[in-house]
């Protein structure tokens, strides 16, 4: 069964900084495509960034230069680093493989981003 933990989402002041973690089990970890997503309040589930088994990364307009997406398939792990984060950036963050046609996603962590 795939299951995905994410981890580390806080309350953080504009301009500040925040990694994501998200723990993997159920699934060959490392020969699938990994994606972050995230969904404000009142708002759709937006596309963050993915990174592919070979390491290649790609990020939406929105976060690009700021966030960074890593993952540790030893530790069958993906990351999130965000930096200079802003008050738009304030959701809940999930990690996503699409496994068997299926997108699949955690429960779910929380980053709010607020003076």
């Amino acid at each position: 069964e795939v299951q995905l933990v994410e981890s580390g989402g806080a309350l953080v002041q504009p301009g500040g900084s925040l990694g994501l973690s998200c723990a993997a089990s159920g699934f060959t970890f490392s020969i699938y495509t990994m994606a972050w997503r995230r969904q404000a309040p009142g708002k759709g589930l937006e596309w963050v960034s993915t990174i592919d088994s070979g390491g290649n990364t790609y990020y939406a307009e929105s976060v690009k230069g700021r966030f960074t997406i890593s993952r540790d398939n030893a530790k069958k792990s993906l990351y999130l680093q965000m930096n200079s984060l802003k008050p738009e950036d304030t959701a809940m963050y999930y990690c996503e493989v699409t496994a068997g046609g299926t997108p699949r996603r955690g429960q779910g962590t929380q980053v709010t981003v607020s003076s």
